[in-house]
Order: structure tokens, then C-alpha cells, then sequence
């Protein structure tokens, strides 16, 4: 199983929650769905091209090595090691969502300032946890090269949105 499309695809919602981060709180109006769907999107297109960088990262390493067969092994087991930590924060993420979503608004705000705040805030670690899961994994420098590009992808997505469409805002 090569652990690629669950990254992939966990970066991409991530940059759309960023995008959506980048938005939130700027708009007095109530109904403003529109408003949060572009913001998700934005996100999302800038993740798409922000995660181009560690796809043609772990290209070039695999494109580049003397055994390829060895350094895709080493590769999928780095991915492996830094997806797990992803996932264990990515169900946190999911469970906070739910609870905001489905209970209550009182207890749905209380989900929200103790749920999503704090795990906003430790997005840079669980990105460290990642790298030191692909280098303890057997991913060995390469996977920490990829992994490390990948983190500092989706954590910039969030500032170029604000930066590019929000900044006069607030």
C-alpha cells in the first residue's frame, strides 16, 4: 500500500479548513455560506500548488537515486510512519467537528474553544510528530527531505490565503 493518496488527500482537506481558517471571523453577516465555500476553495487551490513542491520533491529524490526499488521502499515507509501521526490527529480534528456539529449550541461552542482552538494550534507539531514518524519508520533522510517540504506546504497555505485575499480584513 503506498500511503500517497491518504496524504494527498488529507493535505488537500487540511488546506481547505485553512483556507477556511484564513476567512473566519472577517464576515458580520449571518447568512454566509457562499462566502465560507470560496474561502474553502481558495484554500484548496492553493494547496493544490503548494503540495506540487513535495510531489516533485520525492520525484526527483526517486528519480535520482542509484536503487530506486530501495529508496521507494524507503519512501512508503517513511509515509507510512508520517501518516500515522497525521491520522491520530485528523480523528481528533473529525471528533471536535462532530461534536460542534451535532450538539447543541452551548455545548457546540464549548467543542469549538476546546476542540478546534487548541488543535489549530498544534497543527506545527503533529507536522514534527509526522517527520519523526517517517525518519523512526525506516523512511531514513529522504522521507524526512519530503516530509519536512510537505509540512512547511500546508502549514503556509493558511498565511498566503490571508496574505492574498484577506489581509485588509478586520
Amino acid at each position: 500500500m503506498t500511503p500517497a493518496v491518504p496524504l494527498l488527500l488529507l493535505g488537500l482537506a487540511d488546506a481547505a479548513f485553512s483556507g477556511f481558517r484564513a476567512y473566519a471571523g472577517r464576515d458580520a453577516r449571518i447568512r454566509k455560506h457562499r462566502s465560507i465555500i470560496r474561502a474553502a476553495l481558495r484554500g484548496l487551490a492553493v494547496g493544490c500548488a503548494l503540495l506540487l513542491a513535495p510531489v516533485l520533491t520525492a520525484g526527483v529524490v526517486l528519480l535520482a537515486a542509484p536503487d530506486q526499488a530501495r529508496t521507494y521502499g524507503a519512501l512508503t515507509a517513511g509515509g507510512v510512519g508520517y501518516l500515522l501521526p497525521l491520522a491520530v490527529y485528523a480523528t481528533a480534528v473529525l471528533l471536535s467537528l462532530a461534536a460542534y456539529f451535532v450538539l447543541p449550541f452551548r455545548a457546540s461552542t464549548l467543542a469549538m474553544v476546546v476542540g478546534l482552538g487548541p488543535l489549530t494550534l498544534l497543527r506545527p507539531p503533529a507536522v514534527v510528530a509526522a517527520c519523526l514518524g517517517a525518519v523512526l519508520n525506516g523512511g531514513g533522510w529522504s522521507s524526512l527531505l519530503v516530509g519536512a517540504i510537505a509540512g512547511a506546504a500546508v502549514l503556509c497555505v493558511e498565511p498566503v490565503v490571508h496574505r492574498r485575499w484577506y489581509h485588509q480584513a478586520l
